[in-house]
């Protein structure tokens, strides 16, 4: 509470980013969000990327329509599941040439990236959200709420992440059918039916390998920072780690090779870097909004609303908006999980309700919220990923998050009835 003060408001901003300055997640993750400019600048300087799209539509002919352009970037989602940014950033580096080629906007690219990111990672949880959860669960297991293994827990109530897997499924079906509701019939491609040539002298690994390169690393560094153990890896410091050794991987196939001149590669990196430095401060003003609902403790005040009698088949319907809620305000799934994991687990004991159902609907909130928000990283990552405004993104995004929201809160109120 600062009190009308002004000078007293500018001292709190100036210690709010200052404190998120100090944090090294942070600095990794704006970091990782500028280098992902000279990355991609390289690729497309070096003709890597028209090398790639003349193989995709002319020579294989996999890509020869929107619908094949789109569902390359939906299939890497779906199979690269270790780390939500690496994924949306893979994603989006591959599909974005086969979709100006095959004229489809950035912002259905940015939904599909989106939504097969962090809707995978949280399905398929042989990664740091499956560790965050896993140590969320043993915590209730040691107070003596449930009883049982942590792994036997988690995998039951992933089972119940309807959110996720609706939107997967509906996601696939968009690309299939085309389906376009709302700002995203409005949506324009950057580029419409461009003419790609190949003059043969660039190779198709200068696209492949750095790909590749990248994937392997993540691996490597979150096997590395979590001491031989994937799952305790840090993400911010894989990625970040990853993308300082995809560059020097880069320099090494392009010019130590002979393929590029020094100046050429440092120049495009800068140039890179420079268009996503306003991206990188997008990412800092969300973190900064995210923090300041945090101090104001408003997922617990919003916990907190629900509270007396509750029939059990109402249970996971209501922690499931709540929990969407709490996402969407503060930006972070991970945060709403350790927010409500240990709400939703005694609410879900003391109605008699089924616990894991209790804790899907929570995984699910986390994602649905997050999805839906202007402030997750993972929303900005994904714009980021497909060269799409932010703003754009959201906008052309929410029908269909908010149509698989409401089929989740259907699904949840079914369900805890017939069980």
């Amino acid at each position: 509470m600062q009190h009308f003060s002004i000078f007293n408001t500018f001292n709190a901003l100036a210690s709010l980013f200052g404190g998120l300055l100090s944090e090294a997640w942070i600095i990794k993750t704006l970091l990782f969000a500028i280098l992902v400019g000279s990355v991609m600048e390289l690729l497309e300087k070096s003709g890597a990327v028209n090398s790639f799209v003349f193989y995709m539509t002319h020579r294989s002919k996999l890509v020869k329509s929107p619908r094949s352009a789109l569902l390359v970037s939906y299939f890497i989602g779906v199979f690269i599941f270790i780390e939500s940014s690496i994924t949306s950033l893979i994603a989006g580096a591959v599909g974005r040439p086969l979709c100006d080629k095959e004229g489809v906007s950035h912002a259905k690219l940015a939904y599909v990236c989106d939504s097969t990111s962090a809707p995978i990672s949280s399905l398929i949880v042989l990664n740091g959200w499956g560790a965050l959860l896993l140590g969320l669960i043993a915590t209730q297991i040691d107070s003596g709420l449930i009883e049982g293994r942590s792994i036997d827990w988690l995998i039951e109530s992933v089972a119940y992440n309807f959110y996720a897997l609706i939107t997967v499924v509906m996601t696939f079906l968009v690309i299939w059918f085309n389906i376009e509701i709302g700002p995203m019939r409005y949506a324009k491609p950057a580029q419409t039916h461009t003419k790609v040539k190949n003059e043969g002298k660039v190779p198709l690994y200068f696209m492949i390998a750095p790909i590749l390169f990248m994937l392997a690393s993540v691996f490597l560094f979150l096997y590395i920072t979590g001491n031989g153990n994937i799952l305790e890896g840090s993400g911010s410091s894989s990625i970040f780690y990853t993308m300082v050794a995809t560059l020097i991987f880069i320099y090494i196939l392009y010019v130590l090779m002979g393929n590029m001149k020094n100046r050429a590669y440092f120049k495009a990196s800068y140039i890179g870097a420079k268009k996503l430095f306003g991206i990188a401060l997008i990412l800092l003003f969300a973190f900064a909004i995210g923090k300041v609902t945090v101090e104001l403790k408003t997922g617990l005040y919003l916990a907190s609303l629900v509270s007396g009698e509750m029939p059990p088949y109402l249970l996971a319907a209501v922690i499931f908006l709540l929990s969407s809620l709490i996402s969407f305000s503060t930006g972070t799934s991970w945060g709403t999980f350790s927010i409500m994991i240990p709400v939703a687990v005694p609410m879900a004991v003391g109605v008699d309700a089924d616990v894991a159902l209790a804790m899907g609907a929570v995984i699910s909130g986390g994602v649905f919220g997050d999805h839906c928000s202007p402030i997750s990283d993972t929303t900005i990552i994904s714009s980021l990923a497909a060269d799409c405004k932010v703003l754009e993104h959201v906008k052309t995004q929410l029908p269909y998050a908010l149509i698989c929201g409401i089929l989740t809160t259907l699904l949840f109120i079914f369900t805890a009835y017939w069980a």
